[in-house]
């Protein structure tokens, strides 16, 4: 979810995980430009001749953290080995260059059709104001598609992560997102950890936040301690890659912490659907 200033170097829908096997540790960058082959990767088929399709501008928050820049250069790459010669270009809302309005500009000026899909996840200042003010720039050439979430997809996600950081059936969850002044962005979070909990057959989760928002994810941590004590505390990180965020709550008192949510199979095909849905209409396609 994103902050509502941009000032924060937040990984807030950036995250970090297991590496598909067979898949090399970096993309390959050509002037903002990922691609890749398809080892490890099952590829995902569009209704549309690839050669033809927008670009896909794969647009994250940005971080100052070399962890979490590489993370999401694995989650670009992703992508293109998802989508074998689609063309797939870099860009960030905040501290890190090339910043959306930019890619957006150049792209108009090659007068290429092109959607932005926002790697975050959920909706808020970002995703509405800096990514909709570049795609109201180029009218008939540039669409905006939905964010990575909320989507049950991202689900499986989850579960990957609390399985590989030892969560048992019994533990206590803390959502841990980042956090919006955007009330919508901070119900997404809601319904995700609602539906998290019933996918853990009604386990308890409740949602919290590592910037805006309430709870913070340390005062979730001390109240679940208190009102059910014994019993193990787990949080799973709702953000994409390392950086700030994840330091936070990796300090909020927990007994375990999942690593972050990217880079996930799930997560490149979830951004190839929300591509495929705002592609459909533009010149092209």
């Amino acid at each position: 979810m994103d902050s509502p200033h941009r000032t924060n170097d937040a990984d807030s829908n950036q995250d970090a995980g297991s590496q598909p096997a067979g898949l090399p540790l970096r993309p390959v960058f050509s002037s903002g430009r990922v691609t890749g082959n398809t080892s490890g990767f099952r590829p995902v088929v569009p209704d549309f001749p690839v050669m033809s399709a927008p670009v896909l501008v794969a647009c994250s928050h940005g971080t100052r953290s070399p962890a979490g820049r590489e993370v999401i250069e694995q989650f670009r790459a992703d992508l293109a080995r998802a989508r074998p010669g689609l063309r797939v270009e870099a860009a960030h809302v905040d501290v890190q260059e090339p910043f959306v309005a930019d890619v957006v500009d150049r792209l108009k000026a090659e007068d290429v059709p092109l959607v932005v899909v926002p790697l975050l996840l959920s909706t808020g200042f970002h995703v509405k104001t800096d990514i909709g003010n570049a795609v109201a720039s180029a009218p008939g050439l540039a669409r905006a598609a939905a964010p990575l979430g909320p989507d049950p997809r991202l689900l499986e996600v989850l579960h990957d992560r609390l399985a590989e950081a030892g969560a048992a059936p019994g533990d206590a969850i803390v959502l841990a997102a980042a956090g919006s002044s955007d009330p919508a962005a901070l119900r997404a979070v809601e319904e995700t950890a609602a539906a998290l909990s019933r996918s853990r057959e009604g386990a308890l989760v409740v949602p919290a936040y590592a910037a805006a928002g309430s709870p913070t994810v340390a005062d979730a941590v001390a109240r679940l301690r208190e009102e059910h004590p014994g019993t193990p505390v787990t949080i799973a990180g709702y953000l994409l890659a390392p950086g700030q965020f994840v330091s936070k709550i990796e300090t909020a008192g927990a007994d375990r912490v999942t690593a972050p949510m990217a880079p996930h199979p799930v997560l490149a095909e979830l951004a190839l659907s929300r591509y495929d849905a705002a592609a459909a209409g533009l010149r092209g396609v």
